[in-house]
């Protein structure tokens, strides 16, 4: 007999029980990076993020399931766009939140998010549609409209779409370590025309006199981790958005998960004028946050994207995620990747409709991340 329960803070439960659960030794779904978001306040009350994860305790009282997940009273830090639908509910008169979002916030990283135990692969997926059942469960039980689960792995969607959930694809552009031994092997499988303009690109920061530096573990400060706050909270208003983390997130990951940081800066003199936060789970990098003081031509492709594809290729890292959106990323290198949700709608009519809707967006990314990969920067054989 399994205990299902949901929970407001993650530390009901111990680092231990979490630790049992295969993450993939993704960096977001680590205890220590959701701690850090619920005890720096960047989700929680006020914030339109209630956390409600979802635990699975067997007969002896282990943890052998876990789900990340919150309550939604707004569609803002997602990534996976529902406004459409949700303007559809007011229009029809319906309430479209609350909502359960199964994701990690402000993360658009695929990784885990019905984390189980390891066993036998029906052991596992056992553990998987229990999950699965208590989160439609407690939609009913809370009148929320839908459950989404948000930058899933493949292997997630097969059981959800088995149980009936509607699959959703979107694209994003990662990079590819093909056993490059340098950068220059990197540029070497590119034609001439989009080789070139790398190497321009490259080129013109060191012209401005910008020097770069890779930072990990304890080679960062307390100084640099305040540098970089700024740069963050300055570049997300100075683009009209939002700085959805405080800075004692930042904080606490310097304190906690350090050794999981990348932190590519930019120093003009003695002053720092840019940095990229990057996350190293396993295999991948991970491509977070970026901020500038000031505009330098081509500093962005060289901090967010150049440097760290030479810190894989150095560490021998497989893959690197730079984050959502962004077709400029394909002439550099980075190819279209399918990426994946999974929704349950309470309503009816509603699911049957946005069933529909979502065949039809399927065959389209199909065909946009077709149409893509003839424009790559990279030399036909």
């Amino acid at each position: 007999m399994f205990q299902v329960s949901f929970v407001q803070f993650i530390d009901d439960v111990t680092p231990e029980q979490w630790a049992a659960l295969q993450t993939a030794e993704n960096p977001f779904v680590d205890y220590r990076y959701l701690q850090a978001l619920e005890e720096s306040q960047s989700v929680g009350n006020g914030t339109g993020w209630q956390v409600h994860h979802l635990l699975l305790h067997d007969e002896g009282g282990a943890l052998v399931g876990a789900v990340p997940c919150y309550l939604k009273q707004h569609s803002y830090g997602e990534y996976v766009f529902d406004w459409g639908w949700a303007d559809a509910y007011r229009r029809a008169g319906i309430a479209y939140y609350p909502k359960m979002v199964c994701a990690v916030p402000f993360t658009p990283a695929t990784g885990g998010r019905l984390l189980t135990v390891s066993g036998s692969d029906e052991q596992v997926g056992k553990i998987c549609r229990l999950l699965a059942e208590a989160l439609i469960e407690e939609a009913r039980r809370l009148n929320a409209s839908s459950v989404h689960c948000l930058f899933l792995p493949e292997r997630e969607v097969t059981v959800l779409t088995d149980e009936g959930w509607l699959p959703r694809h979107d694209l994003q552009f990662h990079w590819s370590n093909q056993g490059y031994e340098q950068f220059a092997d990197f540029l070497a499988s590119f034609s001439s025309k989009k080789r070139k303009n790398v190497n321009r690109e490259r080129r013109r920061v060191r012209e401005a006199g910008v020097e770069m530096e890779v930072l990990t573990g304890d080679e960062l400060t307390a100084e640099h981790w305040r540098l970089f706050y700024q740069l963050y909270r300055f570049t997300a208003y100075k683009r009209g958005g939002t700085a959805y983390l405080t800075e004692k997130f930042f904080e606490l990951i310097a304190e906690h998960m350090a050794d999981s940081v990348v932190m590519v800066m930019a120093r003009e003199n003695d002053r720092y004028v840019a940095a990229a936060l990057n996350f190293r789970g396993g295999d991948t990098l991970y491509g977070r946050y970026w901020g500038c003081l000031t505009e330098y031509d081509s500093l962005h492709f060289e901090t967010c994207y150049y440097r760290a594809i030479e810190y894989c290729i150095a560490e021998g890292i497989a893959r690197y995620e730079a984050g959502a959106q962004g077709e400029h990323k394909l002439s550099r290198g980075f190819l279209p990747t399918t990426t994946h949700s999974a929704h349950w709608l309470a309503h009816p009519q509603f699911a049957d409709a946005v069933a529909d809707y979502l065949d039809d967006e399927r065959e389209q990314i199909a065909g946009y991340q077709e149409m893509l990969q003839a424009h790559t920067p990279f030399r036909r054989s």
